[in-house]
């Protein structure tokens, strides 16, 4: 049997330290909000000329006073994603950019992919991914809540809030793109983490009733043990096609499947370190 319960208060300080830091970065670096969220055009560009790269691109979008402008690779060496605010909401504004790039470049190019957003829009979509995790958070706290006991709840809801804001902290960290997939991954984290966190919860409720003269320290590490082989399995199987997706799936699915991947991490985790843990201080019996 792994000594769980030896380990909780260093993981415990492992996790205020992680929350703190993601907090802070949230708060004074913020998130890189994509197109989604901001507003704005992206193109999908591909070169078929190596005079083309980041830097000519960056400073031919730069002459044609579109507001900030992002030019970065997206994936291959000659595949370039451009995106720009177009402040003065320029109706023909895709004809005009390649009007000047055929100026610089010739017919070296193809437009892959063209998307606008305009900055209403993003708002709303903004408020509906705030509103559509708050609500999921609020219901299952309502769900574990009536399932179990209220420290239970309070375990489970402590264990999502950790999951989603160390995710949402590495994408500060990394200057992570935060688009409209990345919000439906952090609600799939959500279910994830629950489920994981129940199984646990379910074999806790169980032990309790079977071993009254067992102490909770001691009765969560061998509730956890015994649905060991469950987690092991289930996460190890969710990671491997989680990274053939990020790994084989091609960039548009990178930062869906990097956020499921840390939301699977985080939640195993959280699932013996956080939601346990509280039910030890809360002397559950």
């Amino acid at each position: 049997m792994i000594a769980f319960n030896k380990y909780y208060n260093h993981f415990n300080l492992l996790s205020s330290i992680l929350i703190v830091v993601s907090l802070l970065l949230l708060i004074f670096k913020g998130l890189n909000f994509g197109i989604d969220f901001k507003g704005g055009t992206l193109i999908e560009l591909r070169a078929s000329d190596a005079k083309i790269n980041v830097s000519s691109l960056r400073d031919r979008f730069n002459q044609m006073n579109l507001g900030d402008v992002s030019v970065k690779k997206f994936g291959n060496d000659n595949d370039f994603l451009v995106k720009f605010e177009n402040k003065d909401n320029k109706k023909n504004i895709i004809e005009e950019i390649k009007a000047n790039l055929d100026k610089s470049f010739g017919n070296n190019y193809d437009f892959r992919r063209v998307e606008n957003v305009g900055p209403k829009v993003s708002a709303e979509l903004l408020k509906s991914g705030v509103i559509a995790i708050t609500l999921s958070l609020a219901l299952m706290l309502i769900y574990i809540w009536i399932r179990f006991e209220w420290q239970f709840s309070l375990g489970a809801i402590l264990a999502l809030f950790h999951d989603v804001i160390v995710t949402l902290g590495v994408f500060s960290l990394f200057s992570l793109e935060i688009n409209l997939s990345i919000i439906a991954a952090v609600l799939t984290i959500v279910g994830y983490s629950m489920n994981d966190t129940v199984v646990i919860f379910d074999r806790v409720r169980e032990n309790l009733r079977k071993y009254s003269d067992i102490k909770i320290f001691e009765l969560t590490n061998i509730s956890i043990n015994e649905t060991l082989s469950r987690t092991i399995i289930t996460s190890a199987t969710t990671l491997l096609a989680l990274l053939a997706i990020y790994f084989f799936g091609g960039e548009i699915l990178k930062g869906f499947s990097l956020a499921m991947i840390l939301g699977v991490i985080f939640g195993t985790y959280s699932s013996i370190y956080i939601a346990n843990t509280v039910l030890v201080r809360l002397r559950v019996s």
